[in-house]
């Protein structure tokens, strides 16, 4: 199939420098209310990028569920292939592709897990679904059928019934500290604005424009 003629321009907005606040964090929460108010589907949605030991990269879909000064935090079974990319390269890259606004965000730095207290936190706003999912699903691993998944469902439903369901021991968080971002906006003739910001001695952070 020849996609050569799939294109389109870029029009909505510009980026300066000016526009820039000088934490990324605090621009990054500024072009997430923008995804918000645009009525975006699910704009925490984002790419984690991990690599292997064998040096293999791999990209899935993932939820970020909370950002602040200390990093952006997800949540993944601890046996999943990301969590073992993770444990063996704790190297990682986030991507949140907005293309109702023309725009995308590139972070990258390293995971670490949160705390227990954190996953625990989480974990009980969850629905009861959900919660009960983070313990049928041996995450990456083949399976049989998808009926197996179902009945181990239905007997984890039967063991918590009338009960909280706790948190899993190999259930929980990652946070990712972040040492670059990049703020993309799309314009004309692909003459398209980015910048990183970069961090420095003394959490300092660079601020650079990139040719597009």
């Amino acid at each position: 199939m020849d996609l050569s003629l799939m294109r389109d321009e870029f029009m909505i907005a510009g980026l300066t420098r000016a526009d820039l606040d000088a934490n990324p964090v605090t621009q990054f929460a500024t072009w997430f209310e923008d995804a918000e108010k645009a009525g975006m589907r699910m704009p925490n949605a984002m790419t984690l990028a991990t690599v292997s030991p064998e040096g293999q990269p791999t990209m899935r879909i993932v939820l970020l569920k909370f950002f602040d000064e200390k990093g952006f935090v997800f949540f993944t079974n601890f046996e999943s292939q990301k969590a073992r990319d993770i444990e063996g390269n704790p190297k990682v890259a986030l991507h949140f592709p907005w293309h109702d606004l023309e725009r995308q965000v590139k972070i990258t730095g390293r995971a670490e897990q949160v705390t227990a207290a954190e996953s625990v936190k989480y974990f009980i706003t969850r629905p009861r679904g959900s919660q009960i999912g983070a313990w049928v699903s041996n995450q990456s691993n083949v399976i049989s059928s998808r009926q197996m998944l179902l009945s181990k469902f239905e007997e984890l439903k039967r063991k918590f019934e009338n009960k909280e369901v706790p948190l899993p021991s190999f259930w929980g968080g990652y946070r990712v500290v972040s040492d670059q971002f990049e703020f993309w906006q799309g314009r004309e003739s692909r003459l398209h604005d980015r910048f990183t910001y970069t961090r420095e001695e003394g959490g300092v952070w660079r601020i650079d424009r990139l040719a597009p």
